[in-house]
């Protein structure tokens, strides 16, 4: 893991703009990436100004809608709750993705090249009774090496209520785990999920309010719960990973991803999605 703190020494805190800009600048100080490699996880605060954040729930919820429409309890969990590569089609998500404060964040933890692996909307609508368990994000894909960064940015504010985020700290400290193949206790025949083995005794929930970020590593135990609180609960997904990062149970092929920064040995990673 590479660690460096960017904009010299001391306390960095974030730059909120006043003007019609839509990210908020950032960068992570010392004490914060020595909290992040021990914890595996760091709450990053806003990432959007209030003009960016009503720009991408508009983008968010015009696709979704066009796209999903409402709950629907005979669709499967994947087609209630994830809407994959939101980038493709939302414009101001795209540039958050690929430009934004996140970027360099992460730059700061993986190093300097760094590709964008994958992009996604998750909507835990108000009638999704939905518990996703136990699991690393690197469960879903295990990629190598094992410094993937998976950034969370709440369009909503996110509690226990309407199923916020729990991780357990210093998870990330065990290394990758097994994960066995799970049934949704909501629609087991429309979909499964994975999970493995943790220690609920040291979770704690991760709060957010609209606009601001949280970063995991890809080995940090987290899960959600349902949503009781009757709104929606609206989450952009990004991870980002080494530039040179293949998957382990893909025949070691690279995953394929956006290059944002520095270089990398693969022309397929170099050349997608390069006209975006």
């Amino acid at each position: 893991m590479v660690c460096r703190p960017v904009g010299g020494k001391g306390e960095n805190r974030p730059v909120l703009f006043m003007s019609k800009e839509p990210f908020v600048s950032r960068s992570l100080s010392y004490s914060e990436l020595m909290k992040f490699r021990d914890d595996g996880y760091l709450a990053c605060g806003p990432m959007l100004t209030d003009w960016g954040l009503e720009l991408i729930r508009k983008e968010c919820v015009e696709i979704w809608q066009r796209e999903k429409g409402p709950f629907d309890p005979a669709k499967t969990w994947l087609e209630n709750s994830l809407f994959p590569n939101i980038h493709h089609q939302a414009r101001t998500v795209r540039r958050f993705y690929f430009d934004g404060p996140l970027v360099d964040v992460v730059e700061q933890i993986i190093g300097p090249n760094v590709k964008a692996a994958t992009s996604q909307l998750t909507f835990k609508m108000k009638d999704n009774a939905m518990i996703f368990p136990w699991h690393q994000d690197n469960g879903y894909g295990e990629l190598d090496p094992y410094n993937a960064i998976s950034c969370l940015t709440a369009l909503d504010d996110t509690n226990r209520e309407n199923g916020c985020l729990w991780v357990i700290p210093r998870s990330n400290q065990e290394g990758q785990k097994g994960h066995d193949l799970g049934k949704m206790a909501i629609d087991p025949k429309h979909g499964s999920e994975l999970k493995t083995q943790a220690n609920e005794s040291k979770a704690i929930p991760i709060t957010m309010k609209a606009g601001e970020s949280m970063i995991m590593s890809c080995w940090t135990l987290h899960k959600s719960e349902a949503n009781q609180s009757g709104t929606d609960r609206r989450i952009l997904f990004f991870r980002y990973a080494d530039a040179d990062a293949v998957e382990v149970h893909n025949g070691r092929r690279p995953r394929l991803g956006r290059l944002l920064r520095g270089t990398t040995q693969y022309d397929e990673v170099r050349e997608f999605e390069s006209n975006l």
